[in-house]
């Protein structure tokens, strides 16, 4: 059998998945605070049909040995956390992060779950919450009346009271940053959770230790460019085309060499 007809198809088989993330970051292109992932391939094993270095003669050596891959495949889908487009939005509970950083929230089995989308809503009792209802870390509570909400660069939450002339400070927001963001997992609903590649959680105050601080009335739109995504797509449409190609000459050319006794 033609080894073309298995490298091609690992090529088509890796074409298929360069598709689907592409897809995947198309369908995304208006999640907030959504970041775009890359496919990266590598080339598998070779076939060594002569070793490079081998003797020719008694004096002389192969300058070049022959080798023949046998395809590719998907090595990483890696997430690219360059910042997004910001959009105003006038609302007092959507927030932003200018620079790195993640929202720390607080997930239904107690666990600490990390976002970048700020579009933070009020629950029924006026806690700062996600739109699936989780509260944000440290969990900060809205007082019933309040005419107000301010937030600082640095996070600091204050919020004005009927028959106040001052605001009155709450909490703050904290931050926390990873030494590799790269290694997070995604579970969906714009959260991550760590790993043992990403490393631990490095919570502090927004606008300290390389984190960004906090915009109000803002909010981190995608990252992902259609023109671009459009482009990767056409170059992976056409790659796939191309290991097709490889295949119905393979299958031709065994055609041939069956044909040969009729």
């Amino acid at each position: 059998m033609l080894r073309s007809l298995w490298t091609a198809a690992s090529g088509m088989q890796a074409q298929q998945k360069n598709i689907d993330i592409t897809a995947n970051n198309l369908a995304n292109v208006n999640t907030t605070g959504f970041k775009k992932s890359r496919a990266d391939f590598q080339d598998l094993i070779y076939q060594n049909m002569k070793s490079t270095g081998s003797p020719s003669t008694n004096t002389t050596q192969v300058p070049t040995g022959i080798q023949i891959g046998l395809g590719t495949r998907l090595a990483a889908v890696t997430k690219i956390f360059t910042p997004g487009d910001f959009t105003q939005t006038g609302n007092e509970l959507d927030v932003a992060i200018e620079g790195d950083g993640f929202f720390q929230v607080q997930m239904p089995d107690g666990t600490t779950s990390y976002t970048r989308a700020g579009a933070f809503k009020k629950d029924m009792n006026g806690r700062i919450v996600t739109s699936d209802g989780y509260p944000i870390i440290p969990e900060i509570v809205i007082p019933v009346g309040t005419t107000k909400i301010n937030i600082g660069n640095d996070g600091t939450v204050s919020v004005m009271q009927p028959g106040q002339t001052a605001a009155t400070q709450l909490a703050s927001i904290q931050l926390a940053n990873f030494s590799n963001p790269a290694g997070l997992l995604s579970i969906g609903k714009n959260m991550y959770i760590p790993s043992d590649s990403s490393g631990d959680a490095l919570p502090d105050v927004p606008g300290q230790n390389g984190l960004g601080t906090i915009a109000q009335g803002v909010l981190e739109m995608s990252n992902v460019s259609v023109a671009e995504e459009m482009v990767n797509m056409i170059v992976g449409q056409r790659a796939y085309e191309i290991n097709s190609k490889a295949v119905q000459a393979s299958d031709e050319m065994l055609q041939t060499a069956s044909n040969l006794r009729r």
